[in-house]
């Protein structure tokens, strides 16, 4: 699979996780203690980041950060569509598909000028 498909797998496999660490603990644990939301969504989130943190590795090599970023955005709303109308027994909103495509045409200017992957700078070495 070229990089920049394993980019877009990575982050929508990534973001198929982060709706349920921010958001179902508004349905399934209303009840609980507030410290096991955020235990519990923390939880979720670790699984999320094992899939975001390589797929941006994988995308810098391929993608201006700023490329990266709106293409994530894109996948987010998308992936948050459906868990709101499925999971969260939310209404469909077309005013989700008209935000969607403002991250579209977004898209559209970072992506424009064809853009290259720029090195990003090295990390400072650690101190004694």
């Amino acid at each position: 699979m070229p990089p920049w498909a394993q980019t877009a797998f990575l982050l929508l496999l990534s973001n198929v996780f982060m709706p349920f660490a921010w958001y179902a603990h508004l349905r399934d644990l209303r009840d609980r203690p507030l410290w096991m939301a955020i235990a519990v969504s923390w939880g979720i989130a670790f699984f999320e980041y094992c899939l975001q943190v390589p797929a941006n590795r994988i995308g810098a090599g391929q993608f201006e950060i700023g490329q990266l970023k709106v293409m994530q955005e894109i996948i987010t709303m998308v992936v948050f569509i459906v868990f709101a109308t499925t999971y969260m027994r939310r209404p469909f909103s077309m005013d989700l598909v008209y935000a969607t495509l403002c991250l579209v045409a977004a898209a559209y200017f970072v992506f424009r000028g064809g853009g290259r992957a720029s090195t990003l700078p090295d990390a400072p070495e650690a101190g004694p």
